[in-house]
Order: structure tokens, then C-alpha cells, then sequence
């Protein structure tokens, strides 16, 4: 099992921006994949092959409403985008919870093969 601690994603509703009629990844999300990707090559992570199992804790960085769901998207794209495996279609489990805010947010991950 591998284990990363994140930055906190943007929502999806952050993540995408349409420009002149196509569908691009936003400032924010850009930042946050550029974030992630720094973190991984710095723990000198391998892609994992065959399928995974993910867990993930999400903590806010604040009180405001948010749906779990949200985060998904630009969290999978990002890890993939670093190299921590091949493809997301690879994650045939993934069991996520929010839990307290702390201040700026953070995501908890662990990626095991099954």
C-alpha cells in the first residue's frame, strides 16, 4: 500500500472552464495537478499496474457545504497525470469520507493493489 497527503481539490464545478466552445482544465485546476505532480516525484512514486483499490480522506478547508462527489474528478486526473498509475479506469474500489475542515484543507490517499 502506498499512502500520499495532498492538497485539498478543486470541486469539478472549478476544475473545467469553457473557452471559445471547448472544455479546458481552469487555472485552479491546472495549479493543483502541477502541486500534485511535485509531491509524487518527489516521493519518487511508480505507476502501480492491474487494479487498485483507493481510499481517501478528504478534509475542507473550511465550513462550507460541500459534496463529496465533487472532488473526485480533479484528485484521479491529477494522481494519473503524476504517475501513480497508468490509467484511472484501473480503480475498481474506491471508498472515500469527509472528514473535519482543517486549516487549508488536505486529502489522505492510499492506493493498494487487489
Amino acid at each position: 500500500m502506498i499512502e500520499f497527503e495532498l492538497p485539498y481539490p478543486p470541486s469539478v464545478n472549478h476544475y473545467f472552464r469553457m473557452v471559445r466552445g471547448r472544455m479546458l482544465i481552469s487555472r485552479e485546476g491546472r495549479l493543483f495537478r502541477q502541486r500534485v505532480c511535485a509531491i509524487l516525484a518527489a516521493s519518487g512514486v511508480q505507476a502501480l499496474a492491474g487494479p487498485l483499490a483507493m481510499q481517501i480522506e478528504v478534509y475542507p478547508p473550511d465550513n462550507r457545504r460541500r459534496d463529496i462527489d465533487n472532488v473526485q474528478k480533479a484528485l484521479l486526473d491529477a494522481m494519473q497525470h503524476g504517475g501513480a498509475y497508468h490509467d484511472d479506469s484501473q480503480i475498481v474500489r474506491l471508498a472515500i469520507e469527509k472528514c473535519p475542515p482543517v486549516d487549508g484543507g488536505r486529502t489522505i490517499v492510499r492506493i493498494a493493489r487487489t
